[in-house]
């Protein structure tokens, strides 16, 4: 069997255990390809105090407008116990119709699929009347601070300006087609600390507990109707994910109390307007209690690109080669697609994510293959326009 360029370049990417935040190579094999097919390419290292540095790449071809953007993270999550794995996790196997290997679905995969696209798309038509550009990262899988952030402020400052983005996420649940996601919601950790009073169990009067109290807050949070959800957004939830006492002594009431919560928000929310009204909710719970809350630092921002000419050239290309009309959503995760949309509309569209940052992740040939010849229908219909 013969492999498209879109599978080679998978298995060569899946090939490159790049964990983050190693790159292992991986970006390499982005550039090499792109660089010999006359893209322009530049590699920037970014760096920040307290975490990594991390390699990116900008390649593009063209010049002007119109100008469309792939962007996407080459760094995977760890394989975890490879003995788990039917294959290497980083052999890059073929088997039953699939690649094997981690970050085949998340998101090499779609990484070579564009790839293949735009290096057919100039080997048919030279270089784009407008711009065809990679924003590709090694620091979405970790705290996405030396990345896409970064990227697209040092390609703003050298006058690049993009017009629409396509964000390489496993967007679709079960079929390639199924889905295009338009917009995420926000996430916000907190943490919450009660401090009572450490005393005997048998002597109550002379303790305060903080036991009663962070079973209030906690139920008072939970059962919170933030908001009722918008047009293109699910309602606003808060989970929590720990409630820690840390007490072994049956006969020893606790001094203090602990929960962490995380808060998936719709556009209803900034992450200040979110913080206030958590905190209103503690305080009425609870108002004459020693409460401390924490909110760590979040980039994590809820986003929308409203459906436009944009969204509408994506889905009839979906269409066209798949038979599907996908599903325009905003569930999941945070994505870069949060700080792409500062500078021009995006979407994300990708492999399917049934299997990402599983044991034994996979990617279907033939989704590969089909998601390459949506991505060289998208560039058909841009640049024609």
């Amino acid at each position: 069997m013969i492999e498209s360029r879109a599978v080679a370049l998978t298995r060569e990417l899946i090939r490159c255990p790049s964990v983050t935040p190693t790159d292992a190579g991986a970006l390499d094999v982005v550039e090499k390809a792109l660089k010999a097919s006359g893209f322009e390419t530049h590699r920037i290292v970014f760096s920040a105090p307290g975490t990594p540095d991390i390699d990116n790449l900008f390649a593009k071809i063209g010049s002007g407008a119109p100008h469309l953007a792939f962007a996407g993270h080459t760094d995977v999550v760890p394989p975890g116990d490879p003995a788990r794995w039917r294959f290497n996790p980083f052999a890059a196997e073929v088997s039953d119709g699939r690649i094997f290997g981690r970050g085949s679905s998340d998101m090499k995969g779609a990484i070579a699929a564009f790839m293949a696209a735009a290096l057919a798309y100039v080997e048919r038509h030279g270089a784009p009347k407008g711009t065809l550009s990679l924003l590709i990262t090694g620091d979405e899988e970790g705290p996405s601070i030396n990345g896409t952030v970064k990227l697209l402020e040092w390609a703003q400052t050298r006058g690049e300006r993009f017009d629409h983005c396509i964000v390489g996420e496993p967007s679709n649940v079960s079929t390639l087609g199924d889905m295009i996601k338009i917009g995420r919601r926000g996430s916000l950790n907190g943490r919450i600390r009660v401090i009572g009073k450490q005393g005997h169990v048998a002597y109550p009067h002379r303790a305060e507990n903080p036991a009663p109290i962070i079973a209030h807050i906690v139920a008072a949070l939970s059962g919170h109707e933030l908001d009722k959800g918008t047009t293109h957004f699910e309602r606003s939830n808060l989970e929590f994910s720990t409630i820690d006492i840390g007490n072994k002594a049956v006969n020893v009431i606790p001094g203090e109390a602990r929960a962490d919560f995380n808060v998936r928000f719709n556009d209803v929310w900034t992450h200040d307007s979110l913080k206030e009204r958590i905190l209103q909710v503690i305080k009425a719970t609870a108002p004459n209690a020693n409460v401390e809350v924490e909110f760590p630092p979040s980039n994590a921002h809820s986003f929308i690109t409203k459906p436009g000419p944009f969204t509408e050239l994506v889905v009839e290309a979906v269409r066209q080669v798949t038979g599907l009309t996908p599903e325009l959503s905003t569930t999941g995760g945070t994505s870069d697609a949060r700080f792409i949309v500062n500078y021009c509309p995006v979407l994300e569209f990708g492999l399917t994510n049934e299997t990402i940052h599983a044991v034994n992740e996979n990617a279907r040939i033939a989704d590969v293959d089909q998601l390459c010849a949506v991505y060289l229908n998208v560039l058909e219909r841009h640049f024609s326009n």
